[in-house]
C-alpha cells in the first residue's frame, strides 16, 4: 500500500503546474489537489532555527525553554519564574520546546499551535500580522538572522551582489532575480548608513540573544546584513513548503 501511494502520480506532484492546468483550476480545488502539490505553511515547531548554524540536532532529553517575554507566566494559578535555557538548550529543535497548557509559548501560539487543552485533530492556519512581527522581532529569529548573515559574510568575501546570491541560495535554494537584487541592495545601503550614523544601534541589535556576535566582523556590516536575512526569513516563500 505504501509503495502504491508514494509511487503514484498524484503523490509525486510538484508545486508548479502547466499553464493549461493553472487556467482551468487556479486554486487547485476542483481537481482535489491532483493538478499540483498544494502549498503548506511550515508548522510552528519546524520554523525554529530554520537557517541557524548552531542548531543542536541531539535527539531526546528534557523540554527546553526558549526566549519568552518577561512576566508572561505571572497569571498562572501557580506562578513560576520562567528562566530561558542557555547553551545548547536554547538551540534545540521546536519538538523539545516546553509546552505550558493555557499559556502556550507566544511564538508557537502565533502560528496556530494547539493549546493541548483539548484534542486538535487538524490545525488551523491563520494569516495574521502578529506572525510577521514574531519572525521579525522574536529574539529566536533575530539571532537566527544574525547567524545567517555572519555565515554569508564569512563564506563570501566578494561584492554585495555576490553575497546576495549566496544568502538567497542558503535561504531559498535559488538565485535572486534582478529586481530582488536591486531592492535588497537599496535596503542594505539604507541600514549601513543608519548604523554608521548610530553605531550604538548596531551594537544593540547584535546583542539580541545569548549567542555572541563574531568579534572579528565589522559590526555595522553584520548588523546591516542581519536585516537582509530578517527579510528573507520572513518571506512567504521561506515559511511555506512548496
Amino acid at each position: 500500500m505504501v509503495r502504491t501511494i508514494v509511487t503514484s502520480a498524484t503523490y509525486r506532484q510538484v508545486s508548479t503546474a502547466t499553464p493549461e492546468l493553472t487556467a482551468a483550476d487556479p486554486y487547485n480545488a476542483s481537481m482535489r489537489g491532483r493538478a499540483r502539490f498544494g502549498w503548506t505553511r511550515n508548522s510552528s515547531a519546524t520554523r525554529r532555527w530554520l537557517s541557524q548554524d548552531w542548531l543542536v540536532p541531539a535527539i531526546g532529553g528534557p523540554s527546553v525553554k526558549p526566549y519568552q517575554p518577561d512576566r508572561y507566566w505571572e497569571n498562572l494559578t501557580f506562578p513560576a519564574d520562567y528562566v530561558p535555557d542557555t547553551g545548547d538548550g536554547q538551540y534545540r529543535r521546536g519538538l523539545y520546546v516546553w509546552w505550558q497548557r493555557t499559556f502556550l509559548h507566544p511564538s508557537l501560539l502565533a502560528f496556530d499551535a494547539p493549546s493541548r487543552e483539548e484534542c486538535a485533530a487538524e490545525r488551523s492556519r491563520a494569516n495574521i500580522p502578529q506572525q510577521a512581527l514574531v519572525l521579525l522581532n522574536d529574539p529566536t529569529y533575530v539571532e537566527a538572522a544574525r547567524g545567517l548573515a555572519a555565515r554569508v559574510l564569512r563564506e563570501c568575501s566578494g561584492a554585495s551582489e555576490e553575497r546576495l546570491v549566496r544568502i538567497w541560495q542558503l535561504a531559498l535554494q535559488r538565485n535572486p532575480r534582478e529586481e530582488e537584487v536591486k531592492t535588497m541592495l537599496a535596503l542594505l545601503e539604507l541600514h549601513r548608513n543608519a548604523y554608521r550614523a548610530d553605531p550604538q544601534a548596531a551594537e544593540a541589535l547584535l546583542k539580541v540573544g545569548f549567542a555572541p556576535a563574531p568579534a572579528d566582523m565589522d559590526k555595522v556590516e553584520l548588523a546591516a546584513w542581519t536585516h537582509v536575512a530578517r527579510v528573507l526569513l520572513n518571506l512567504h516563500e521561506t515559511i511555506t513548503r512548496l
